[in-house]
């Protein structure tokens, strides 16, 4: 099957008005991208929203940072990606209330290779999900940092893409390649995908190169960014190891207090987005 299918080809897969799927990604590794994704959709659960994490990682940390053991991820995000279990079956619930996870394991790496012999290779993630996150209000899919496979799937099946941007230079980079991607499956896979917002990480206000790097984002892709930035903080790193999201961890940190502006910047965009 060619790869160049058109996106209308997949009419059917379309949805009716429900869960708002964003992608969060970005190619370049160590931006906040996993950190992003568990502490937002812990902060919007807290705020009595119905939110699902789609941890499409092979390294997992999405699923490690919300803790779910090992043990507990013999059914995940590979299995359902080659047809061996159904999407429902692979929903977790965490220790959150209102947020659950699809969690992801090492094989996932080799679903890479393996979805090649698939002809719906690039739909593949939206098709599975069809009719099975209509509980939700929100689905993050933690993309991995490489724009291989699993990312063009997770694109084609989200409405929007949030962008972690670490403030330094390289990271500058890195996101003129992602809106290259971004724009070219737009045009021929996901006519309705849109950069829901940009949120500055690791942002240190005694840092000059931060405070520039902010600038020149925030110059370019003038409303895109969010006002909000995520400050570096020891305990958002500590976090992890500890299978809490920082929200948890330490409530009054300022990592914790910035993803909580955050969460709420974001529900007021969204309602501008979608009414």
């Amino acid at each position: 099957m060619n790869d160049s299918i058109k996106s209308s080809d997949h009419a059917s897969l379309s949805r009716s008005r429900g869960p708002r799927i964003i992608a969060i990604a970005n190619q370049k590794g160590g931006v906040g991208k996993t950190t992003t994704t568990i502490n937002l959709a812990t902060a919007l659960a807290a705020a009595r929203k119905r939110v699902l994490v789609l941890d499409l990682d092979p390294q997992g940390n999405a699923s490690t940072g919300l803790g779910v053991s090992q043990s507990d991820r013999s059914v995940n995000a590979y299995h359902v990606m080659i047809g061996e279990a159904h999407f429902n079956d692979a929903i977790l619930e965490t220790l959150i209330p209102g947020l659950s996870i699809v969690s992801s394991g090492v094989d996932l790496s080799g679903a890479e290779i393996e979805l090649i012999d698939f002809e719906d290779r690039l739909f593949r993630l939206k098709s599975k999900m069809a009719d099975c996150i209509n509980d939700f209000e929100y689905v993050f899919i933690d993309c991995p940092p490489a724009l291989g496979l699993l990312t063009v799937n997770a694109l084609n099946a989200s409405d929007a893409i949030l962008v972690p941007l670490q403030c330094e230079f390289f990271a500058l980079e890195g996101l003129s390649h992602l809106i290259g991607t971004i724009d070219r499956v737009k045009k021929t896979y996901n006519s309705s995908l849109e950069i829901q917002g940009i949120v500055l990480t690791m942002y240190d206000s005694r840092n000059n190169l931060s405070e520039a790097v902010a600038e020149d984002v925030r110059g370019f892709f003038e409303g895109l960014v969010y006002a909000t930035s995520i400050p570096r903080n020891v305990r958002v790193s500590e976090a992890p190891s500890h299978g809490k999201p920082v929200l948890l961890y330490d409530t009054s940190c300022a990592g914790s207090r910035a993803y909580i502006d955050l969460a709420s910047e974001f529900l007021k965009r969204e309602k501008l987005l979608v009414g």
